[in-house]
């Protein structure tokens, strides 16, 4: 089974506890972690912001990516949050292994 992390960027640490425990409690991701405070450029309506934000990392398998995406999206507060999948492509076989079975 095919593992994949998720990049997702918050409006701050208690958004991306909220969001990374609710995605771990549900199974849709066998583990998070947050990084509490990152400082982001971006484009947005026109124009260059730079924010504070918090950065969620999420690991799960690469069949619950849509799920995952849809529930991300039903518990953050941004109109348009970051929320990217990347491949695994190597890592231990044991790790891998734990992210499938504490997942649905």
């Amino acid at each position: 089974m095919e593992s994949v992390i998720f990049y997702i960027t918050c409006k701050d640490k208690n958004e991306a506890e909220k969001i990374g425990k609710t995605l771990v409690e549900e199974r849709l991701a066998a583990g998070a972690n947050v990084l509490r405070e990152i400082t982001s450029f971006f484009w947005w309506k026109g124009k260059i912001n730079e924010a504070k934000e918090a950065a969620l990392i999420l690991k799960t398998k690469k069949g619950l990516a849509q799920d995952l995406i849809n529930r991300v999206k039903e518990l953050h507060s941004y109109e348009c949050p970051c929320i990217i999948a990347l491949p695994i492509i190597e890592g231990s076989k044991d790790f891998l292994n734990w992210i499938c079975e504490e997942t649905k």
